[in-house]
């Protein structure tokens, strides 16, 4: 029935090689590497030159002391709620000041989280999409106040004027007008996004104005995916790839279900059955059908470079200017549930293009959480003092609703 289609699932709420070297062993060693990497370039590209590797410099006292206390912090509190295992990135300006694995990749064996090992980031995945959709703009595939229709012919509403008003950035920000998180279960019932949009949305009554109305949604966020492929004649995975895992170093990133499945370094999900005991699970193919939304596999060394695109350091990726539009809060979500509710006021929050732009005090923080098959994720950054964090879990922790505050309290008094 139609209407059971609008109720949102629990379960949704819920280095590499400096150059190349002449010895038979680092050939195979480099060629197993490149295989594990789920995007690394094919044989045809041309090795680069060698180029002597650069040291970053000494961290001074004071920011050396920050990042002691945090790890110590953080070690006790994986300590405390028994988690399984996570992994922390901080970056710094241009430099990754501190990563670091965490516990074991799957509760009970002997396998160590490392830098390298991959999970699945839930709905930081929006904010890859929120970039590359602004790459595409920088490349003039298509613009911000595009409509939908104009590459995607088939999205509609029951309201049929709505749908024709329906601009690119209405998708990214939650403001179509949908109710929240309209088709979602079809989503864990395996169904193909365009289906439920060509299917279902022409169905949907709208709850608001769109661009002024406020609803988080994954399947109509995921529009963006058809609009990307009508656009450029690929498809959402092979441009996010193309245009951001790769020219920015993120060896080990993909964003389907397949390369999380053949990866060997992975951790494992884990689901919580009683006080801080935790079971492992597998590894779900459900919401690589929404990529856009939540289909982004990768490590913890992955998303330092990520970290940097954001802070403006890699330029060649994406433009700061670019940046600036992706970052601009659209929409208020004072009638969403509260975001880190101990630390940020309900009216200090909004969306923007695949990213929530919270006010902290004097400070903005750019931060979004995800949550996917017993995945949690939680990235923010601050882009005045360009600085940033990500951490990734293969548990649901309660320590993933603290570790963001905790840094930038930290963070703060750094400052002072």
């Amino acid at each position: 029935m139609l209407v059971r289609a609008f109720f949102l699932p629990l379960r949704a709420m819920k280095s590499s090689f400096p150059g190349y070297l002449v010895s038979i062993s680092t050939v195979i060693c480099g060629a197993l590497l490149c295989w594990h990497c789920a995007n690394a370039p094919g044989p045809d590209i041309a090795p680069v030159a060698h180029q002597a590797k650069v040291e970053p410099p000494p961290l001074s006292p004071k920011l050396k002391a920050l990042i002691e206390d945090y790890n110590r912090y953080f070690t006790q509190e994986m300590s405390n709620t028994q988690t399984p295992g996570a992994a922390v990135v901080i970056v710094v300006d241009s430099q990754v000041v501190f990563m670091q694995g965490y516990g074991k990749r799957v509760a009970g064996k002997p396998d160590s989280v490392d830098v390298h090992t991959v999970f699945r980031i839930g709905s930081l995945s929006k904010g890859f999409a929120g970039v590359l959709t602004g790459r595409l703009v920088q490349d003039r595939a298509f613009a911000w106040d595009d409509p939908v229709q104009r590459y995607f012919p088939d999205f509609t509403l029951r309201d049929r004027d709505q749908a024709k008003r329906i601009r690119l950035w209405h998708l990214l920000s939650h403001t179509t007008g949908l109710p929240y998180h309209a088709f979602t279960n079809l989503i864990e019932e395996g169904y193909d996004t365009r289906r439920i949009i060509c299917e279902y949305f022409p169905k949907a009554p709208v709850c608001g104005v769109e661009g002024s109305f406020f609803s988080y949604q994954n399947v109509a966020f995921c529009a963006i995916e058809e609009v990307m492929k009508n656009a450029t004649g690929k498809p959402y995975q092979q441009l996010l790839v193309e245009k951001i895992f790769q020219p920015a170093g993120m060896t080990t990133a993909s964003c389907d279900f397949y390369s999380m499945q053949t990866c060997q370094d992975k951790a494992r999900p884990h689901f919580q059955i009683a006080n801080n005991a935790w079971v492992a699970d597998t590894i779900s193919p459900l919401y690589y059908n929404t990529a856009a939304a939540g289909g982004v596999n990768a490590s913890i060394a992955d998303m330092g470079e990520w970290l940097k695109v954001l802070l403006g350091c890699k330029p060649e990726v994406v433009s700061n200017a670019t940046l600036d539009k992706v970052f601009t809060p659209v929409v208020k979500t004072g009638n969403e549930r509260r975001i880190m509710p101990h630390w940020i006021d309900r009216d200090d929050a909004s969306y923007a293009m695949g990213w929530r732009v919270l006010q902290h005090e004097q400070d903005t923080i750019i931060y979004h959480g995800g949550y996917v098959n017993g995945f949690k994720g939680e990235i923010a950054l601050n882009r005045r003092d360009k600085v940033g964090i990500c951490v990734l879990f293969n548990a649901s922790s309660a320590l993933s609703g603290t570790c963001v505050e905790a840094f930038f309290e930290r963070w703060n008094l750094y400052q002072k």
